[in-house]
């Protein structure tokens, strides 16, 4: 466990990569209420904040949902795991180490001593693709205040698949749905370290698609 540390905005938001190796030491009360102040700071549509913050660390509660997570990580990508360890992944997609850490991540899941739920209310019914979708930029801030207390965390949906039954689960409203499923922990390997990216000039386009130049100028 660490103590919170002060770094610069720039340098956390640089060194915040996905943690899946999580201990399963508690996290005090305080802390996750930091966490949670951190989030709710973050935007909302319209100010509206038609939005809840499941916090759970009911054992079995976790273990009924990371059954469902995990029929989600098998179905998404459990059933390409010879193919992407054999090398197979050439288009750009998950690499044989972020295979392995996210597996990781599904097999355990219960095992991190937090979850955070973020939930958008009034929302199951919306044909809208973008509804709530300001909710993540608060998420982002909930990661990168754990960043600052040492806390490891992830942002993953693949619980989505049993939405129905992570709603009755959670004892949520008919027309609430869940944005994501945070699992919170104080990291057991790994480092925080930049995250991987292709280059700023491959994706960056100015005014118009396909206008790209260098970014030295």
């Amino acid at each position: 466990m660490t103590q919170t540390e002060s770094l610069p905005l720039l340098e956390a938001l640089h060194s915040t990569p996905s943690r899946r190796f999580l201990s399963t030491d508690p996290i005090p009360d305080d802390v996750l209420w930091e966490l949670l102040d951190a989030a709710v700071r973050g935007p909302s549509g319209g100010n509206t904040q038609r939005w809840a913050w499941i916090v759970v660390r009911d054992e079995g509660l976790k273990k009924r949902i990371a059954a469902w997570y995990r029929d989600g990580w098998n179905n998404a990508y459990g059933v390409h795991k010879e193919r992407i360890l054999a090398g197979g992944d050439a288009d750009g997609g998950v690499g044989r180490r972020g295979f392995l850490a996210a597996e990781h991540l599904a097999e355990h899941l219960e095992e991190a001593p937090v979850w955070v739920i973020p939930v958008l209310l009034g929302a199951a019914g919306s044909k809208n693709p973008r509804l709530g979708s300001s909710i993540y930029g608060a998420v982002q801030q909930l990661m990168l205040a754990a960043r600052a207390h040492g806390i490891g965390s992830t942002l993953t949906t693949l619980h989505s698949a049993h939405e129905d039954e992570v709603r009755e689960a959670l004892g949520l409203p008919e027309d609430a749905l869940t944005m994501a499923l945070i699992p919170l922990g104080y990291p057991a390997k790994g480092r925080w370290a930049q995250p991987k990216r292709r280059p700023i000039e491959e994706v960056v386009h100015f005014d118009t698609f396909g206008n790209q130049r260098s970014a030295r100028g």
